[in-house]
């Protein structure tokens, strides 16, 4: 028997794998579709979604859907003058629940000043927060240059973010997650990397 795959959902396990994912990442066109970004599985399937400005409205606001269209997890940027104040951008994601924000589940940290990831810039903290730990994952490397990682807080690779093949690069790109992680945490996080960079959920 093989061994057991520890599973660390953030969403949902439903969104766990005991396997290794690999989703393709679409941007969408702003000027047809709204922009945003959808993500199909090596078959080719649809599996997630994600609505930005374009489609919602609202500027620093992502909704990320499933294969079926259901909204999993909303993401808002934090506003107000507390915010304005501080040198970095906090975005929170909240689970939904019958088509409202619900638990908060994540939250994330980066610098206003950057736009590439190095190491530490970009932070996400899951909740519920421990007293020993200040953050969970971060993000390193360039989303700009679709050669980016989620890494945990161990060092361990979560997820890579790259380009293969002929149509590959900004509009069209590979992401790996590895085997227990929770591939819509994944897809909100690059939701994010993808507005902060000024990409297609960004109005």
């Amino acid at each position: 028997m093989g061994a057991h795959t520890l599973l660390t959902p953030v969403v949902s396990k439903i969104f766990c794998s005991s396997l290794q994912a690999v989703l393709l990442v679409r941007r969408r066109p702003p000027a047809v579709t709204g922009g945003g970004l959808v993500v199909t599985d090596r078959e080719q399937r649809v599996v997630f979604s994600v609505d930005g400005c374009g489609i919602i409205g609202a500027s620093g606001q992502l909704v990320v859907r499933d294969g079926d269209g259901t909204a999993i997890l909303f993401i808002h940027k934090k506003g107000g003058v507390v915010q304005a104040l501080s040198v970095h951008n906090r975005w929170k994601g909240y689970l939904m629940d019958y088509g409202e924000p619900s638990k908060l589940v994540f939250s994330l940290q980066e610098p206003k000043t950057v736009l590439s990831c190095a190491a530490g810039d970009v932070r996400v903290t899951v909740e519920p927060k421990g007293r020993k730990r200040h953050w969970d994952y971060e993000v390193t490397g360039s989303f700009a240059h679709r050669a980016c990682a989620v890494r945990s807080r161990t060092g361990h690779v979560v997820a890579q973010i790259g380009v293969k093949g002929m149509m590959a690069g900004r509009d069209f790109y590979h992401v790996v997650v590895q085997p227990g992680y929770d591939q819509a945490f994944v897809i909100g996080v690059i939701a994010i990397l993808d507005n902060m960079n000024g990409e297609s959920t960004r109005c």
